[in-house]
């Protein structure tokens, strides 16, 4: 593969730690790998992607970086504090204006300027703040959705890379899935590797019948930027979209259940919008029989527990957990 410039960010590499009381409560060899250890900012698996896509900014001689999500979202906490400490202005454009809490909180300590949008103006709001951001003289990267570019994607075939060199070769890799990027780079680092594992994504939102081609184009988009182009089609694509239907950012009691479970039998946090459902779906899926006995399962924990504290999410985990 192709050695793509780096803006360094990360505590890499992260570690992988096996989780010996959930195994033994599922019948399987279970390990997680601990992206929410990055580093940077309460850490996620955006790091990775950042110090691809903060390179690039910084070679085009920009001064500010734009992108968008949802109000909790750990890509632009992360994004937040990449531009910190690379000296660059960051403007975020945001969906849902709640109570400043969680992630949020953590834009406004990072320095970021905030605009609000909703997902139907999402894109165009962000185009709009980078055309502001030129018209006043700026020099604006515009970083997309996720980070779910090829270049933030390539980041995922270096941690598979990472993963692999830690003489850890599982049968499966779970995670959650949605813009699509770290399943892309996965796929195309798994082709460039020889890694035959199965690597299922659990969506948190999207149906599979959007993913798997987002993430198919993506995933060949990569490969191609990594110096050995490969073709790959939705089919070549496991996502698993049973738990998607509640929608992005809601969390049921599936989620809390998955949250109060990984604590309590692991002391390992994971948030409520990303991780929890996808650690739901793993734990739904084990039940069903999806893995076999012996198997080895790795959990790949993305990041965003600062989730936890958000407006809303705190108080029903509080009343799940007892506390009130």
């Amino acid at each position: 593969m192709n050695a793509l410039p780096r803006f360094p960010l990360a505590a890499l590499p992260t570690p992988v730690m096996p989780l010996p009381r959930l195994s033994a409560a599922l019948g399987f060899r279970l390990l997680v790998k601990r992206d929410d250890l990055t580093g940077l900012a309460f850490g996620g698996n955006k790091t990775r992607k950042l110090e691809l896509l903060l390179a690039d900014a910084l070679a085009q001689g920009a001064d500010m970086v734009l992108t968008t999500g949802a109000a909790q979202s750990n890509h632009c906490r992360q994004t937040a504090a990449a531009a910190a400490r690379a000296g660059l202005a960051c403007r975020l454009v945001l969906m849902k204006p709640p109570k400043p809490s969680g992630n949020l909180l953590l834009d406004g300590l990072l320095g970021a300027e905030v605009r609000w949008t909703t997902r139907e103006r999402r894109d165009a709001d962000l185009a709009h703040a980078a055309e502001e951001a030129a018209a006043d003289g700026r020099k604006p990267y515009l970083i997309p959705y996720g980070g779910s570019n090829a270049l933030g994607a390539a980041a995922y075939a270096y941690a598979l890379e990472e993963l692999l060199a830690q003489e850890v070769v599982p049968d499966t890799i779970v995670f959650a899935t949605s813009s699509g990027g770290t399943q892309a780079g996965l796929v195309a680092g798994a082709r460039l590797l020889g890694f035959r594992g199965r690597i299922l994504g659990v969506s948190v939102d999207e149906p599979a019948g959007v993913l798997k081609p987002r993430v198919a184009a993506l995933a060949s988009q990569t490969t191609a930027l990594l110096g050995e182009p490969a073709d790959f089609r939705p089919e070549d694509i496991l996502v698993e979209d049973a738990y998607a239907a509640p929608g992005y950012g809601v969390l049921t009691g599936a989620e809390e259940t998955a949250i109060l479970r990984f604590a309590r039998a692991e002391g390992l946090l994971i948030d409520p919008v990303y991780t929890g459902r996808a650690a739901a779906g793993l734990l739904d899926l084990a039940a069903q029989g999806a893995f076999r006995k012996g198997e080895t399962v790795l959990f790949w924990h993305t990041g965003g527990t600062p989730g936890l504290f958000a407006e809303g999410y705190a108080t029903r985990l509080a009343e799940a957990a007892g506390l009130i």
